[in-house]
């Protein structure tokens, strides 16, 4: 069986847009390593249905690949070894917004990769999982005087986002010792991507010191030579739809900018870039497109400075990581037609893909139909709509999309659905959350299940939604 048989990928996405900026929709090739995760999905899918994970009971659930997590863990850490100086620190700290899964965050842990974090939340994920506050990175744009104060108490690196950030940290340090590493974030303001919600370089990007506002660049350079605790500078001008070019232009300008802060102050102060993450991710097939090495090594020829040794690195790679390593895989509850299309209403929608839902353009997701064994459908294809459970009608995870004809009991999967779906939860109709669960094989031809966190119940939903304070307004 080859990868796409069973596969609807939809209409044509311009290479250079929503799915990433690296090759054309149809000139992607999948390597051994993503045919052996496309065949270890269909294991997965089956298993899970032979196994009560999914089934009338259970409709909807997150899967995990295990054994592409540590491999695209492998591939991030082996891609810089080949380029950079060796004895060069450098950290590859996990984007946790991308999957906030405290599990996801262990594993990762046992494969080498840090944490980047940006919110209270995402810190205390991270310490749950065992992270080391040296292999963690606080990026966040709006830290409190409190935030700020327990990261520097745990030894967490700080990269300050503005002037009056900055301003806080002059007072925390006159009375605190710390061990973090702190830094300040710097916008390149080189433009966006296809996807303007994402572009985190924009001339009016909310993030960090903007470079060329007027007076911005003087600014850094005197506040990082009264500062002698500045030691990093950070930039993470990549996103999905982002062009590697652009990426890559960002890193040069604040490599540049490290050397000119240490050239002023006559020392090697500025030791560490941090690159941030933003690899685009190929949502048109199963290859992995750009891989780690090739941006590696695109790097290494833009600004082979960065890796000649003067400085430390870390990254901060999210989807990239966790994409293509995640399936989200539902129960058909019922198979209809109107207008003349066949729909298949689902219980996978909005709760799971919201960005897909409400941006459809952007985030086009590709269907993988499977028969109610959870074997890859087979027979003729026929134009459909996956539909999700919302009441709304824009509830849809694809339109008009050649798959199988669906039926009821069949199941759908949403695939590279490992990052910013299914533990990101959007709470329409009281929709439960999924359950989630990692999976590798079981060396005898089978599927091991670890549960990664539970299915939500309605007793959960209703303490959620202020159960234990049902009188509380009455009383007023």
């Amino acid at each position: 069986m080859t990868a796409e048989r069973h596969t609807g990928t939809g209409d044509a996405v311009d290479s250079r847009g929503a799915w990433g900026a690296w090759g054309s929709r149809t000139g992607h090739t999948s390597g051994p390593g993503d045919a052996e995760r496309v065949a270890r999905r269909d294991d997965a899918v089956r298993g899970a249905v032979e196994q009560g994970l999914l089934g009338p009971t259970a409709p909807i659930a997150g899967l995990l690949d295990v054994v592409g997590i540590r491999e695209a863990a492998a591939g991030l850490r082996a891609a810089f070894e080949a380029v950079v100086a060796p004895g060069t620190p450098v950290l590859h700290a996990f984007a946790v917004k991308a999957t906030p899964l405290v599990p996801v965050l262990r594993l990762l842990r046992d494969a080498g990769i840090g944490a980047e974090v940006a919110s209270p939340g995402e810190l205390a994920l991270a310490r749950a999982a065992g992270v080391a506050p040296e292999q963690t990175v606080l990026d966040a744009p709006a830290k409190t005087p409190e935030e700020l104060r327990e990261a520097l108490a745990l030894g967490v690196a700080v990269n300050a986002d503005n002037p009056q950030e900055l301003e806080r940290l002059d007072a925390l340090l006159r009375t605190t010792k710390t061990s973090s590493a702190l830094g300040v974030r710097v916008n390149p303001q080189l433009g966006s991507g296809a996807i303007e919600a994402l572009s985190t370089a924009t001339a009016t990007s909310k993030f960090g010191v903007a470079l060329r506002d007027e007076g911005a660049r003087a600014w850094l350079i005197r506040a990082c030579s009264e500062r002698p605790w500045l030691t990093r500078l950070h930039a993470h001008s990549g996103s999905q739809g982002m062009p590697l070019s652009l990426m890559t232009r960002g890193i040069a300008e604040v490599h540049a900018l490290a050397e000119e802060i240490n050239k002023t102050v006559g020392r090697r102060q500025i030791d560490t870039i941090d690159i941030g993450g933003g690899l685009p991710v190929n949502f048109a097939s199963d290859a992995t497109a750009p891989t780690y090495a090739q941006y590696a090594r695109l790097l290494s020829e833009a600004v082979p400075g960065l890796f000649s040794g003067r400085y430390g690195l870390v990254t901060e790679f999210g989807r990239s990581l966790l994409a293509k390593q995640g399936t989200v895989v539902a129960r058909v509850e019922y198979a209809k037609r109107a207008g003349g299309r066949a729909v298949a209403v689902t219980h996978a929608g909005v709760q799971v893909a919201t960005r897909t839902v409400y941006a459809p353009a952007s985030w086009p997701l590709r269907i993988a139909a499977y028969d109610a064994k959870g074997r890859p459908k087979e027979g003729p294809e026929a134009v459909q709509d996956v539909a999700g459970p919302a009441c709304f009608a824009g509830d849809l995870l694809a339109s008009a999309r050649k798959l199988p004809l669906l039926e009821q009991g069949d199941l759908v999967a949403a695939l590279d659905t490992g990052a910013y779906y299914f533990a990101h939860h959007y709470a329409y109709n009281s929709l439960a959350r999924p359950g989630v669960y990692g999976y590798a094989p079981d060396g005898h031809g089978g599927i091991r299940f670890a549960i990664v966190r539970e299915p939500q119940s309605l007793e959960e939903i209703v303490a959620e939604s202020g159960g234990e304070h049902t009188g509380a307004l009455t009383a007023l």
